[in-house]
Order: C-alpha cells, then sequence, then structure tokens
C-alpha cells in the first residue's frame, strides 16, 4: 500500500513506499531560463518547497506581479500560486537535483512530516548512469522566522504599467479574530474536544453555520429572513489577551451571519490569531476581491503602535493570506463587486469547523455596479 499525503502534479516520488516510476521529473536544457508555476493544491497544510543548488526568482504571487527577488526555498499555503523563473545553471553539472517540499506546522497534534520529492533532470545527462544526486536543505517544519523573512519580501510593481492602487481613505475598520474553540456535543455523538465538546473554529467567535438556501439566491430574491443575519460584528464582543493566557470560557457561537457593506466601499481589515486552543497559523482566502497586505506582525494588535508601520506604497496583492501563528494581519481592499462573497480558512479542516464568514456589498447606482440575475438555466431548488 503506498500512502503518499503530498505528491507533484499527483506523483508520489521516490521518499514514499510506492513505485520509483511515480516520480515527477522536471527535464531541463543547460543555460536556458523556465518559468514555473506553482500551486499548493493541499487541503492541510502549508508547504516549504525548493530545488537543490538551485536559486528561484519569484516574480508572480496569486496572479499579480512581484518585484523579482531570488530565495531558496518558498513557502505557499493552500490555494497561493507563485511563479519562480528558474535558471538552469546548476552548481555542479553532471548530476541530477531534487525538488522537494514538506509542510509548515504550527498547529498541535498530529500531522504528517514526510517529503514528496522529484527530480530535476539535465538533458545532457539522462542517458548517464550513477548520477551524484544532490538534495536540498528544508526549513525546519515550525520555521515561523522563515515564512515571516519570505512573506516581507513580497512586494508588488507598484509601477505606472502595473500599479498599486491601495485604498488610501478607509470607509470601514474592521476586526476579526480567527482561531479555534469548543461548541457542545450534538446528542449521540462522540466529540474529540475538552470535557466532552467538540472542536470549532470562529470568526469574532461566531462559528458559521451553512444555511440550507443558497445566501446569493436569498439575497437577490430578497428572502433572506430566516436564511442569514445581516449583522455580522465588526469587532469581537468580548476583549481578551488575544495571543496570551488563554481564557476559561472556550466555546464559541454558531451562526449564519454576513458583514453588510455599501457598493465601493473601502476596507481596512486586521485579521488577529488567538490562543484560545493553540496559536496557529491560519491561511485566509477572500472570494470575489483582490486584497493588499499592508501589515503584518506578531502578539496582539496595538493600532497605536503598529499603524504607524503599514506599506501604502508597494504591499504585495493576493486573495490568500497566512494570519501568522500568535500575530495578526492587515489588509485593504475596495468593495466594489457586488454580491455575496465568502471568506474561510484554506485549511480545509478549519473552514467545516466554521472558520468562514460572508460579506454582502450592495449593488451601486450604475447599471454596472449592480449583481447580474442568475443565468436562465440555473436549477430550481
Amino acid at each position: 500500500m503506498c500512502l503518499m499525503p503530498y505528491t507533484f502534479n499527483g506523483l508520489p516520488g521516490p521518499l514514499y513506499n510506492c513505485s520509483s516510476k511515480d516520480t515527477f521529473k522536471l527535464k531541463v536544457k543547460l543555460g536556458k531560463t523556465y518559468l514555473l508555476r506553482l500551486i499548493n493544491a493541499a487541503l492541510n497544510d502549508e508547504l516549504f518547497f525548493s530545488i537543490a543548488n538551485h536559486t528561484l526568482t519569484v516574480v508572480e504571487a496569486d496572479a499579480i506581479y512581484t518585484k523579482p527577488f531570488d530565495t531558496e526555498t518558498l513557502i505557499l499555503a493552500p490555494g497561493q500560486t507563485t511563479n519562480v523563473l528558474l535558471k538552469s545553471e546548476p552548481k555542479f553539472p553532471g548530476a541530477n537535483f531534487v525538488m522537494s517540499a514538506r509542510p509548515y506546522v504550527t498547529g498541535q497534534g498530529t500531522f504528517d512530516n514526510s517529503t514528496v520529492a522529484g527530480i530535476l533532470e539535465y538533458e545532457s545527462s539522462i542517458h548517464m548512469k550513477n548520477l551524484p544526486l544532490f538534495k536540498p536543505t528544508l526549513p525546519s517544519l515550525n520555521d515561523t522566522s522563515f515564512v515571516t523573512r519570505f512573506s516581507n519580501r513580497l512586494r508588488s510593481l507598484a509601477s505606472p504599467q502595473f500599479p498599486a492602487n491601495i485604498p488610501q481613505k478607509i470607509d470601514k475598520h474592521l476586526f476579526f479574530t480567527v482561531g479555534l474553540g469548543t461548541s457542545p456535543c450534538e446528542k449521540n455523538k462522540t466529540c474529540q474536544g475538552p470535557n466532552g465538546s467538540r472542536f470549532a473554529t470562529s470568526i469574532n467567535n461566531v462559528s458559521f453555520v451553512q444555511p440550507s438556501v443558497a445566501l446569493l439566491q436569498s439575497h437577490y430574491s430578497d428572502q433572506s429572513n430566516g436564511v442569514y443575519s445581516p449583522y455580522f460584528p465588526i469587532s469581537p464582543l468580548h476583549w481578551f489577551n488575544y495571543t496570551g493566557t488563554p481564557p476559561n470560557n472556550t466555546f464559541v457561537s454558531n451562526g449564519t451571519k454576513l458583514l453588510v457593506l455599501p457598493f465601493n466601499t473601502t476596507v481596512e481589515l486586521v485579521l488577529q490569531d488567538t490562543s484560545i486552543l493553540g496559536i496557529e497559523s491560519h491561511p485566509l482566502h477572500l472570494h470575489g476581491f483582490n486584497f493588499f497586505v499592508v501589515s503584518q506582525g506578531f502578539g496582539n494588535y496595538d493600532p497605536n503602535k503598529d499603524l504607524k508601520n503599514f506599506n501604502l506604497v508597494d504591499p504585495i496583492e493576493r486573495n490568500t493570506v497566512g494570519v501568522p501563528t500568535g500575530g495578526w494581519v492587515a489588509i485593504r481592499f475596495l468593495a466594489d463587486n457586488p454580491g455575496v462573497w465568502f471568506m474561510h480558512c484554506h485549511l480545509e479542516v478549519h473552514t467545516s469547523w466554521g472558520l468562514k464568514m460572508a460579506w454582502l456589498v450592495l449593488d451601486g447606482e450604475l447599471p454596472n455596479q449592480k449583481l447580474l440575475p442568475p443565468p436562465a438555466d440555473l436549477p430550481k431548488c
């Protein structure tokens, strides 16, 4: 039996108990430059990636050009994409080179710490035997300092051709806590949480409950009553030391709540990790919009101290960002896309436990600023 939690293009590689033929091989020619598009398609793991003895030049993140920079290792959260340039100029010609990926882990509990491997093969060496094989050195599983340094190097081009249109005047200042908690166990079910409870996740202590009617459909048909509440809290209802000693009460509330925004609202959102059941990195993905990552830090966000360090010149623009373990991240975006849009953790287990919410962006005044009607062939429920 072959257990393969990680793969390159569906192939597990030689480090797993599988056939050696199930190894991804990237064949290159000496002296050429290649564009590699890297996508983390894992469900529950952020991943380090590296190719032995090769430098990668980062040029894009989440379909947005970046100021180029060189690195030997990348970090990718689930759903994130990065384009890199690979120059085929090995330091040791006449060899094969391992490309590998393994998880970055910040949470507690069990996890798979295995490594997936592929081979970078030079065309001139394909038929040669007994070639030396070089392996990369990846960061340790919990190397948050590397993740922070890499994230801080990402910058938008912010050029006349590719401007960075960061909202400068903010209409809505929002503060969301994200993290793990517990919820009462359902009757006649076995629960794994503390004191017979079940694990739950939440944003501002609201664990999202999936409605039986589509949110967009109920909004468009003006039949939201009983489907969702338009009163998602814009800040935590109860303050506590978010990254310090956890509170005694670990219970979260449950609900289907949306945060309503008028069309063209400029939003500044601070996402704060919490330590209720242990600090952990949370890759948050926003549907319908790109956003600018204007700052991040560790500990509790302090607007009096941290606001002055916001990058409002060339911050990276993307659609998925990791909330640092035991820290916070600040993003800005323009709500100019009418409709109902989910924001959720890209760790599948956290999403299934309720770490998600939805934004309702209202119509604007102009015809092209209004929600389109459903297609004629939309199935009737």
